[in-house]
């Protein structure tokens, strides 16, 4: 059974010095890691700011979840991955998908193709990145990408390659994440709107999903993660309505099980995280930046046990 990591969720910082204390403050409250999601929304580009992030701090690890493949050529981004690997000092963690968010592709005037193809182009990418980082130079021809003598420099700094993540849901998605990942998060299943379907939330369904995963040769290889979308530490609530809010939704999660929230006490919290590494073995948590310092104490509790 892997250890407890703890991650932050975070997107935005109002000026380069704000943007470097909530580094700071998460590496102080003993997170492991600051991830960024990779939106055309209000947030900051993910690259640059977790670079100025990790100038920020010096035991933070900092990643994406996820870079969306169809944003970037792949030769580029494995360039720019190893780049920030450097300058992190071997801190990055890699996290790729196939993308989900139609109005991002508008904005980018892309294609929004099927899910068939935006996996067939992601599945295509971590290869070819993975190859770029663990050979001299690369030639590739396949459906979708086409280089010749390609190098990436500078090599990574960690060997062979930064940790991998990939977010998962269907049975395809989680095939690849077993063959290629390090860190195998797990994610709601989205409905033709985008929108999280309810039976994907829930814990028998993750359950299910791990199930699959064990199945694979390379399972005791993977570290499992859930990105938890809502969260509070009920005994830290900052106002009567965030109080009576927290509680409430306590409640509910008290008869509704899903890994992707957690509402409760310090102590509740840290014994619900506890059953569900023995349930399931997710070891690596991620939270969103909003509850970072309410959850400082758990974190002290559970980090690294």
């Amino acid at each position: 059974m892997r250890p407890f990591r703890f991650a932050t969720m975070v997107t935005r910082g109002r000026s380069a010095e704000h943007w470097s204390e909530v580094a700071r403050r998460a590496e102080a409250l003993g997170y492991d890691t600051l991830l960024m999601p990779d939106h055309i929304t209000d947030q900051l580009a993910p690259m640059s700011a977790l670079a100025a992030a990790a100038a920020a701090t010096t035991t933070l690890r900092v990643g994406s979840f996820v870079f969306d493949n169809d944003y970037r050529n792949p030769v580029m981004l494995a360039k720019e991955a190893t780049t920030l690997d450097l300058l992190s000092g071997g801190r990055l963690e890699f996290g790729i998908g196939a993308g989900w968010s139609r109005r991002d592709y508008q904005q980018l005037g892309i294609p929004y193709d099927t899910p068939k193809v935006r996996v067939d182009r992601m599945e295509e990418a971590v290869v070819l990145i993975k190859r770029l980082w663990t050979e001299e130079k690369v030639t590739h021809e396949g459906p979708h990408y086409r280089v010749r003598d390609a190098m990436v420099l500078p090599r990574p700094t960690q060997r062979p390659h930064p940790p991998l993540m990939i977010g998962a849901s269907g049975p395809r998605m989680l095939r690849i994440a077993a063959r290629e990942a390090q860190i195998v998060a797990f994610v709601p299943s989205l409905n033709r709107l985008g929108l999280s379907t309810v039976r994907s939330l829930m814990t028998g369904s993750v359950e299910k999903r791990i199930a699959t995963l064990r199945r694979a040769p390379r399972f005791s290889e993977l570290e499992l993660n859930v990105i938890v979308f809502d969260a509070a530490v009920t005994d830290r609530a900052r106002s009567i309505v965030d109080g009576l809010t927290a509680r409430l939704k306590s409640a509910v999660t008290a008869v509704v099980e899903s890994p992707f929230v957690l509402y409760g006490s310090t102590s509740s919290i840290v014994e619900d995280l506890l059953r569900q590494r023995e349930r399931l073995g997710i070891s690596y948590i991620a939270l969103p930046g909003r509850a970072m310092r309410g959850f400082g104490p758990v974190v002290a509790a559970l980090r690294g046990k």
